[in-house]
């Protein structure tokens, strides 16, 4: 009977042991942490279209190069430069890639302007003669762009073709003799710019630029009602600055980019 005891006794310490060693065991199982939660990234890629509305300044330049008319008040090499600013706005498209925070993409423009101006010529004394009349009313561009995104906020730069539309006119109704004659001609060029834009939700974009334009020089003939005599200028818009707002809208929302 005392063996039986004992027998007992040693069975039920080694199941106890045997308990608290697997009960050991499950407790030092390697525990695995979830994942990190993913981050939406604002994701730039798409097409866009939109309109941007500021202010612009004109830098006109004329200089006579050939004149036979009567009431033409210049000789050869005579000639003015003036800035006027207006009204600037239109509206852009464009495609946007994004690889990693750079974003390249390609946009077009058409802006229409209110930059014109005025300048009498006195060359001949304080009574009233030569009035010429300037203006530069739309511009197109088609640029590349190049930038570094930090999220919803695009910083930029930009650059590529522009053209404007330009006219100068002069009139003269101060006898003896009097006159008129006016020309409207496209100058190809060049524009530069920088800009930031901001996702304001997936869709629109709203951001402020900057551009700078510099243009060719054409040739345009006043000689008008003094005809077939000729009143000849070297015309150039020596550069047209902008500054603008812009809101754009992204066709549909892109693909998340995660962010962990």
């Amino acid at each position: 009977m005392k063996k039986y005891s004992c027998w007992l006794v040693a069975s039920a310490v080694s199941l106890a042991g045997s308990g608290m060693a697997s009960a050991a065991d499950l407790a030092a199982r390697p525990y695995t942490k979830a994942p990190p939660p993913v981050a939406a990234v604002y994701n730039w890629t798409g097409f866009y279209v939109g309109g941007h509305l500021g202010g612009s300044t004109t830098n006109e330049q004329w200089v006579n190069t050939a004149d036979t008319t009567a009431f033409g008040d210049l000789a050869p090499g005579q000639g003015f430069r003036q800035r006027g600013s207006g009204v600037f706005g239109g509206g852009q498209a464009g495609y946007n890639w994004q690889t990693g925070q750079f974003v390249f993409g390609l946009e077009g423009t058409i802006s229409g302007m209110s930059n014109r101006g005025s300048v009498l010529n006195n060359v001949f004394g304080v009574g009233l003669d030569d009035l010429f009349s300037w203006r530069t009313n739309w511009m197109a561009t088609v640029v590349g762009r190049a930038g570094i995104a930090w999220n919803n906020s695009l910083f930029y730069v930009k650059g590529g073709y522009a053209g404007v539309n330009n006219r100068l006119s002069v009139s003269d109704t101060v006898g003896a003799n009097v006159g008129s004659g006016s020309q409207t001609s496209w100058h190809n060029g060049w524009t530069a710019g920088v800009g930031w834009e901001y996702g304001i939700t997936e869709n629109w974009i709203a951001g402020v630029e900057y551009d700078y334009s510099a243009f060719n020089t054409k040739s345009y003939e006043l000689g008008g009602t003094a005809a077939p005599a000729v009143y000849t200028f070297d015309v150039k818009p020596r550069d047209i600055q902008a500054v603008v707002a812009r809101i754009s809208y992204k066709f549909g929302p892109g693909p998340v980019v995660a962010k962990y």
